[in-house]
């Protein structure tokens, strides 16, 4: 544990009026400002009702008082929850008065900062805690829930114990070097870092996974003019959200609009029609277009079923390198079957934005798309920079496979430990001084 002498104090319920409001205090002296602000004594673990009062005797509020002995606390300190009326002036006056007894105003995060140097949660667990607030999901929700209990965490440490038995016989190639066996030309280490390979691939696609839980499925709606990629839109919306008509070009402009599919959150981005055009406010429009293709996660390409523009998306898409999934559109118009086909440059389905029909099969493919199933069961929370620690532990292993086959030992070696940091940055367990300040500024007050 962490030898942290001060105290602090915040709000942990949303700021406003409310049925209840609760006061955190974590730190040395939490108990003893409980006691003075109640006139009571407090044991562990035990809800006392009490008047809460000022210095001067008046009484503020009544409110109970939950008392919890270091380490069995969320912080590893003691810590004192204050749970009063939710009124803003109220629970303000009981803050003044947790200063006035010792205590100072929390930062930001910095209760699970203290939870994360006192060794009751590790940095990916911290981490989950603020994805957990911030889910915008049923499904969302879940995941963070299952990164805070650790099942991330001991994904990374399986990995990480991988690359310590790597790091093992790599070490003992360098502190036997007269010896007759060719440490690096066994099949055992050659087949530790193949596993090791693997696992890692698999956690990083998994990691991914999470990422976009939390974040959501970017997808750009490309296609030619009047294909019908706005009311693609506003049947995935389900209002309208975008003007449809029947002049080709109505769309000038990038429309973004974030919209919830079966638990799974999606930025929708409709586009410009892609044409050649002199018309200046159009072609800026295409322009843009061009330009979303590039930070897209998943492209729907419409295609007007009666008129086939595939060759003339294909050109523009083949820059893109994100997935695309071909919309057959107006299929109550050209008399398609409502259906899906899986082609050589990807999956094809035949539907009608105006009618209704094929649209489960879209929201289907773009639950797929993200790499989920129905329910997302199994799967945990991530953020950007747990996938780009998992490609820099990809990198370095990758290095260290090629030395191990040039008998580069020493080399090796040290591939190995940095692609072990990367791992290890991921739950803290390294120096991650540099990390704390730009992991925890983005927690709200009293968390």
């Amino acid at each position: 544990m962490t030898a942290i002498t001060d105290t602090i104090a915040a709000l942990a319920t949303a700021f406003g009026p409310a049925g209840v409001g609760i006061v955190r205090v974590s730190g040395p002296k939490a108990r003893e400002i409980g006691e003075s602000l109640c006139g009571q004594s407090l044991k562990p673990r035990h809800a006392l009702h009490a008047h809460l009062r000022e210095g001067s005797g008046e009484v503020l509020d009544d409110a109970v008082l939950i008392y919890f002995q270091r380490p069995h606390s969320y912080t590893g300190e003691d810590v004192l929850e204050l749970q009063a009326h939710g009124n803003p002036s109220l629970l303000n006056a009981i803050l003044r008065e947790c200063r006035r007894l010792g205590a100072r105003d929390a930062r930001p995060g910095e209760f699970t900062e203290r939870a994360f140097l006192n060794d009751k949660l590790d940095l990916a667990q911290a981490e989950a805690v603020a994805d957990l607030i911030a889910a915008q999901s049923e499904t969302a929700a879940r995941a963070a829930r299952r990164s805070l209990d650790g099942v991330f965490s001991k994904r990374c440490h399986a990995v990480a114990e991988q690359l310590v038995h790597a790091r093992v016989y790599v070490e003992a190639a360098l502190d036997f070097p007269d010896e007759e066996i060719d440490f690096l030309a066994a099949p055992e280490i050659r087949n530790l870092l193949e596993r090791c390979k693997t696992d890692l691939a698999q956690l990083r696609a998994e990691a991914e996974q999470g990422k976009r839980l939390m974040d959501g499925l970017h997808v750009v709606i490309v296609g030619a003019p009047n294909a019908g990629k706005s009311s693609l839109l506003n049947a995935l919306a389900g209002e309208d959200r975008a003007i449809v008509t029947d002049i080709a070009g109505t769309t000038r402009d990038v429309l973004r609009e974030t919209i919830q599919v079966d638990g799974l959150w999606l930025t929708l981005a409709d586009t410009a029609g892609l044409r050649e055009t002199e018309e200046t406010v159009e072609a800026e429009g295409i322009r843009r277009a061009r330009g979303e293709l590039a930070k897209a996660d998943l492209v729907l390409a419409v295609l007007d079923d009666s008129q086939d523009h595939a060759e003339a998306l294909n050109e523009a898409l083949d820059a893109g390198k994100a997935r695309v999934l071909w919309l057959h559109n107006k299929s109550d118009l050209s008399g398609h079957a409502i259906s899906r086909e899986q082609h050589a440059d990807g999956v094809h389905l035949w539907l009608s934005a105006k009618s209704g029909e094929g649209m489960d099969a879209l929201r289907n493919e773009l639950a797929q798309a993200a790499g989920f199933g129905e329910s997302g069961t199994g799967s945990f929370s991530a953020r950007a920079r747990h996938i780009e620690a998992l490609d820099l532990a990809a990198a370095h292993l990758a290095a260290a496979t090629g030395l191990c086959n040039q008998a580069q030992a020493e080399l090796a070696a040290e591939e190995l430990r940095l692609a072990h940091n990367a791992i290890g940055s991921i739950t803290g367990h390294m120096d991650a001084d540099a990390l704390l300040g730009r992991i925890f500024s983005s927690f709200c007050i009293g968390k």
